[in-house]
């Protein structure tokens, strides 16, 4: 029951099922999804440790970055598992996703780091 709760409290916060969706485009950094979502890197942090402790997202360092991305099948729980492959059919006609999604087409950490 536990795990169950975990997965469904991450993934029911609008932020995070926004994060899950830009992840399901591309691997990111911190940086780039406060850009993106125009919120402070505090609150990316924390938003990105949830989805991680519920198995849906996953980091690895990249140098002085870390790329946070989708959780891989085998790397998540029963329920997390069934929310990813979900994924890609759910918020498709959400305006505010939509506009997400073009705006993470053109974020680069280069120039969102320094800005």
């Amino acid at each position: 029951m536990r795990e169950y709760l975990r997965v469904m409290k991450a993934a029911a916060d609008g932020t995070r099922a926004k994060i899950l969706k830009l992840l399901q485009h591309r691997e990111l950094c911190v940086c780039e999804m406060q850009s993106v979502l125009k919120i402070s890197q505090p609150s990316v942090s924390r938003h990105l440790r949830l989805l991680e402790e519920a198995d849906l997202v996953r980091s690895e360092k990249d140098g002085m970055w870390s790329n946070f991305r989708l959780a891989r099948p085998e790397e998540c729980n029963a329920y997390s598992r069934v929310i990813l492959d979900h994924l890609r059919d759910w918020l498709q006609d959400d305006p505010a996703v939509s506009g997400l999604l073009q705006h993470v087409k053109t974020v680069d950490r280069a120039t969102c780091a320094t800005a």
